[in-house]
């Protein structure tokens, strides 16, 4: 995608934004969450993050039903991986997280929000970097 269309597609994502979205984004937006600056659908490479902390190199995605087949899950994982080449931390959500379980993904937002972020893979021994927080992430789920 070249960077004026994830420019445009960016901007109608934030218009278009999901029930869920739009309810974790009342808790992060104008700094409310402990201080931290988040941007919504924010281009990454050719992704766009649904929610990103510069400061911290945190990217919070939420999940719909569209997240859940085979392809989709493999899909979401090389997705993570280049989000965490790029040296940030990835954490993601089911809507049902979202709206069942707000106070917990908030505090797993949180926790990763107070960690020493890791430097990017390529100045590691080359493992695979881990998500911060836990629960939520589809790959520590199946």
């Amino acid at each position: 995608m070249r960077e004026g269309q994830k420019t445009f597609t960016a901007r109608s994502l934030r218009r278009d934004e999901t029930p869920a979205e739009k309810r974790l984004w009342e808790q992060l937006r104008n700094r409310s969450l402990d201080g931290h600056k988040f941007v919504r659908q924010s281009p990454m490479g050719p992704y766009i993050a649904d929610f990103y902390c510069r400061e911290l190199r945190l990217i919070v995605e939420v999940d719909g039903a569209t997240h859940s087949t085979a392809a989709e899950l493999e899909s979401d994982r090389v997705r993570t991986r280049y989000l965490e080449m790029q040296g940030c931390r990835v954490l993601r959500f089911h809507n049902d997280e979202i709206f069942n379980g707000l106070d917990e993904v908030l505090s797993i937002i949180r926790s990763a929000l107070t960690q020493t972020p890791s430097p990017p893979p390529s100045l590691r021994d080359g493992s695979p970097s881990s998500p911060a927080g836990g629960r939520g992430h589809k790959e520590e789920r199946q």
